[in-house]
């Protein structure tokens, strides 16, 4: 189908329904032509690679300013209902019509009629995905983390410097959280602010709390899903035995090496490390003003919940992700951060004049009530925002990225700043799992003095799903 004629038709047939409000804020009539700005028939093109629950929140978000053509999942469950919400969505607006599904997402990349597309599948598929995106001319909005190995984040980098594409990491803390009583809009941004305007003195240590990861009893080996491509789900890891047992501790999903659960597994994530640590390092690297640079040493202990020999977990059917962590990442400039999994959810960040803590239900701390009387320059606000005036509340983050998108500037989740963050989660990973303390030199990006860690920047990829970008 052509969804190009598609709007066409729904421009002569439905003028009076799009000149509503419920166009997005950048996309006005023809008449603001002069201005820049873009007209409805203009709406970026879009493709959804990875439709799972996740993609429920990133998909409609990114359709309230672009048209979805094609979405693609390796679980025919999941690309159906994507494809039927996708139909619900747009017929609203006038546009008729089912999205192309396919299994494949090079197959969806394929296609020159998509300018964006958002990608949502297990961690282990993003930088392959996102890199193969940018190389085809498609702007790319990819959930966190972004890579399972420091190297993938070079690699990325690379790419994107080469191809110029526009590339928002959804790490929305940057953008729209607000508190439970609704009166604190953008606390993450003013936390930062707070810290980085010198109002705490300097800062000496943040300590990002993002919980314990969940623990499984043994997973029985289980028939592999008629509507699952379980191959190709596995992508770069290891071929083995698909894996399904009962409900543990998610009521929504029964234990497995897939879907949800994938994020327990060393083999296609880095636990909570990665998963939380992916929002609130990377709020702690921008706080210290380190979100372009990187820490020089790296320690800590954890326990696992199956034993591990030289890094690796020795038994297979169960989680082996860290299940309690405190490690430390000492900076250059003296201050440290602590990743713990004890304590409260969220960001404390401890000044020599003071300290704030930060989550997605608060911002206190004296110099938080001081705001009221001293507020923050809306120019520093600004700047932190890569420029953009920062709106706060419901799908800024992804209005953020459709920004730029026009105009082609740098959203405020870059990814030269999360593979920094991603950078510090990898650290912390490596050491706890080879326990023993990280060197790293933040300017070479190289772990020193230790070949063998230095080794596991990268990992052996399967054949055929292998990332081949020389760094």
């Amino acid at each position: 189908m052509s969804y190009r004629s598609d709007r066409r038709d729904f421009l002569k047939s439905s003028t009076a329904a799009l000149a509503g409000a419920t166009l997005p804020y950048w996309f006005t009539s023809t008449s603001n032509l002069a201005l820049g700005r873009q007209t409805v028939n203009s709406r970026p093109v879009l493709g959804c690679v990875g439709t799972g629950d996740r993609w429920n929140a990133v998909g409609p978000n990114a359709m309230e300013f672009s048209d979805c053509v094609a979405v693609c999942d390796v679980d025919r469950e999941h690309v159906e209902k994507a494809r039927n919400r996708v139909r619900d969505i747009q017929s609203k607006k006038g546009i008729s019509g089912d999205p192309e599904m396919y299994e494949d997402y090079r197959k969806l990349l394929d296609r020159k009629d998509i300018d964006v597309v958002t990608i949502v599948t297990t961690d282990h598929w993003h930088s392959k995905i996102a890199i193969e995106a940018m190389q085809a001319g498609k702007d790319v909005y990819c959930e966190k983390p972004l890579t399972l190995t420091i190297l993938e984040g070079k690699q990325i980098i690379k790419v994107l410097n080469e191809t110029k594409r526009v590339f928002q990491v959804g790490t929305q803390q940057r953008s729209e959280m607000s508190a439970n009583d609704g009166k604190i809009q953008n606390q993450f941004l003013k936390a930062v602010a707070i810290a980085r305007s010198g109002r705490l003195g300097k800062i000496k240590k943040v300590t990002c709390g993002i919980n314990r990861a969940e623990v499984s009893g043994a997973i029985p080996v289980a028939d592999i899903p008629p509507q699952l491509n379980w191959e190709m789900w596995l992508g770069q890891a290891p071929l083995t035995e698909y894996r399904q047992g009962g409900f543990g501790n998610n009521k929504h999903y029964p234990e497995s090496r897939t879907h949800y659960e994938f994020r327990w597994w060393y083999e296609y994530s880095g636990g909570k490390m990665t998963d939380w640590g992916a929002h609130h390092v990377d709020v702690g690297m921008w706080a210290l003003g380190m979100d372009n640079s990187g820490p020089i040493s790296v320690e800590g202990t954890a326990e696992h919940p199956v034993p591990f020999e030289n890094g690796m977990p020795t038994v297979s059917d169960r989680y082996n992700v860290a299940t309690k962590f405190d490690v430390t990442a000492r900076f250059e400039n003296g201050a440290e951060m602590l990743i713990t999994s004890e304590g409260d959810n969220g960001v404390l960040i401890e000044g020599t004049e003071g300290r704030i803590f930060v989550n997605r239900g608060k911002l206190t701390g004296a110099p938080v009530e001081e705001l009221a009387k001293n507020p923050l320059p809306e120019t520093l606000l600004r700047d932190l925002y890569k420029g953009k005036d920062p709106k706060g509340g419901r799908n800024a983050h992804m209005a953020n990225f459709f920004d730029c998108v026009q105009d082609r500037g740098l959203p405020v989740s870059d990814v030269y700043s999360h593979h920094r963050a991603m950078t510090t989660c990898h650290l912390a990973n490596i050491a706890i799992r080879l326990g023993r303390k990280i060197e790293w030199d933040p300017k070479t990006e190289q772990i020193i003095n230790d070949k063998d860690a230095a080794k596991w920047i990268t990992r052996e990829q399967r054949k055929g799903y292998e990332i081949n970008i020389s760094v």
